[in-house]
């Protein structure tokens, strides 16, 4: 009976999946296929190169560095073996910026502009404002002078900190693009900068 109990498992999936047992036994002795044993090669590479980047690495990134490594690899070969090895890619922390900078009350200026947001001609009414944008460095700070009647950008200031030369620079290079205008009414929300 002990004999027997090998060739039944064989004999019912030979019938399930309709192949003979010879064919069946044949794939068992067969070598990997010469594409399964370079997927295997390029994973251990890919394993290693996952696991260097603390897992933040995903298809790009690590098609970018087994280039570097003279390893030939299209990009959706890639993303399938890593899909298949479960690798997947975390994205970094980033927390927003905060603003710390002290906002003074006596030297707020009024508001005089009233949410007004029109112009009657060029360069009698500008709008500054700033924002934070992610970068492969980090956060940068993007400082923006706006003409209300064109709607156009006509100044701005990019830095990686968060300073008054940054809106300050960004005035400035409205003023030198658009010459010194006569009645303009500059506006801006309130802020430490």
């Amino acid at each position: 009976m002990a004999a027997h109990r090998g060739i039944w498992p064989v004999r019912w999936m030979g019938e399930v999946l309709e192949v003979t047992r010879a064919g069946f036994y044949a794939w068992l002795k067969r070598p990997p296929r010469r594409r399964a044993q370079e997927d295997d090669r390029i994973l251990v590479a890919v394993r290693r190169r996952f696991a260097e980047s603390d897992a933040t690495y995903g298809v790009r990134r690590v098609g970018d560095d087994l280039k570097a490594w003279y390893i030939v690899c299209g990009r959706e070969r890639l993303a399938r073996l890593m899909r298949a090895a479960n690798l997947v890619a975390r994205p970094r922390k980033r927390s927003r910026p905060r603003d710390t900078g002290v906002r003074p009350e006596h030297g707020r200026a009024p508001n005089v502009l009233n949410r007004e947001f029109w112009a009657v001609a060029p360069d009698r009414r500008w709008l500054a404002d700033f924002t934070y944008l992610w970068t492969g460095e980090g956060w940068w700070y993007l400082a923006v002078v706006l003409d209300l009647f064109s709607r156009r950008v006509v100044g701005w200031s990019m830095r990686a900190t968060m300073t008054a030369e940054l809106v300050a620079d960004a005035l400035l290079m409205a003023i030198w693009r658009r010459g010194w205008p006569t009645a303009l009414l500059p506006h801006s929300d309130p802020g430490s900068q």
